[in-house]
């Protein structure tokens, strides 16, 4: 039995300069009694940084900055840094998001020892074009039809001078090594696909030119009931359960109204070879339901407890509402054994 418990907004869209068009999917990550989110700012243009404010448990907010807390700096992110995750593996924090440039939307990464100074080691997406990834020649044949069909429902022409490359986006990393690697999910439509490297140097283009040519191989879960129809995408990072990770993710279904985005649903990835699924629950657990939520995608972060003597699970999720909200804070207790 799982019970879902909406408790409403967490935080608005303001008046500073950075985020008066929308404060969306924040990174969350709790060190302490302290939750710290790193969020989509939005402001004027349409640009996206990342902005940051301090929980007080899970819903009072603490501390709230005025500026950004990171902007973009280099091409790729130009015309904006969108859709943080974060973990801590290690001694390192690892902070992903998408650099959006204007044409490509693609995933990249910034690390730090103390969630203050961040150093931002570049994108993380393969360098493919979009060209050559429909052409079938670098791709594997397998699966190359019906990811095909799907790029083409968002890909832009480019721009004079711009490279279109191959949209990757919603990247996150599991929170510990598994087998000594690290290992993230990332989301390249409709499904998402593991990534599993002893260190952040192998991603070469020698690497990823291999692993499109096998690319059905590291296809872990592709749209599979009526509210995922159209496609699905990782939400918060995996959560370690003595059962599996927990992985909760986003779905997307088309409907005669458009797009329909699930705001929660979920599945259980084996522990020491998360490529394997080990269940997956065939219903959202939630949806949008009030105004405030109904309009614009809904993705999540989560935080969250495991009280091992009664096995049951505790989960703080925020996700993003609309455009204008973001932390709409929900929580669910479900009972795994």
């Amino acid at each position: 039995m799982i019970t879902v418990q909406k408790e409403g907004k967490i935080l608005e869209k303001t008046n500073h300069p950075f985020e008066t068009h929308g404060v969306l999917n924040p990174a969350v990550i709790k060190q302490g009694e302290d939750v710290h989110l790193f969020y989509r700012a939005v402001g004027q243009g349409n640009r996206s940084t990342i902005g940051y404010c301090r929980l007080d448990g899970p819903t009072r907010v603490a501390e709230r900055w005025d500026r950004p807390f990171m902007v973009p700096e280099i091409e790729f992110e130009a015309l904006g840094m969108e859709d943080p995750r974060i973990v801590k593996i290690d001694k390192l924090y690892y902070l992903s998001y998408t650099g959006f440039d204007g044409i490509n939307a693609r995933a990249a990464l910034a690390i730090s020892e103390d969630l203050i100074h961040f150093r931002k080691v570049g994108i993380l997406a393969p360098p493919i074009t979009y060209a050559d990834f429909v052409s079938g020649t670098k791709t594997d044949v397998n699966i190359s039809g019906r990811y095909l069909r799907n790029q083409t429902s968002y890909i832009q022409q480019p721009a004079p001078g711009k490279t279109l490359m191959l949209w990757d986006k919603d990247v996150v990393f599991f929170p510990k090594k598994i087998n000594g690697q690290l290992v993230f999910l990332h989301r390249i439509r409709p499904g998402i696909q593991i990534v599993r490297i002893n260190s952040l140097k192998q991603l070469t283009k020698e690497f990823w030119d291999d692993y499109f040519l096998h690319l059905e191989e590291y296809v872990i879960m592709e749209p599979l009931y009526d509210h995922e129809s159209s496609y699905i995408g990782s939400g918060c990072p995996p959560i370690e359960t003595p059962y599996g990770w927990l992985l909760i993710y986003h779905g997307a279904d088309k409907t005669e109204n458009g797009i329909e985005y699930s705001a929660c649903a979920a599945a259980l990835l084996d522990l020491e070879n998360p490529a394997k699924i080990v269940s997956r629950l065939p219903y959202a657990l939630f949806k949008p339901e009030y105004m405030w939520e109904k309009t614009g995608r809904s993705e999540q972060r989560g935080i969250s407890d495991w009280d091992r003597p009664v096995w049951r699970y505790l989960i703080h999720l925020l996700w993003r509402c609309r455009r204008e909200y973001c932390g709409c804070f929900v929580k669910f207790i479900g009972a795994v054994k």
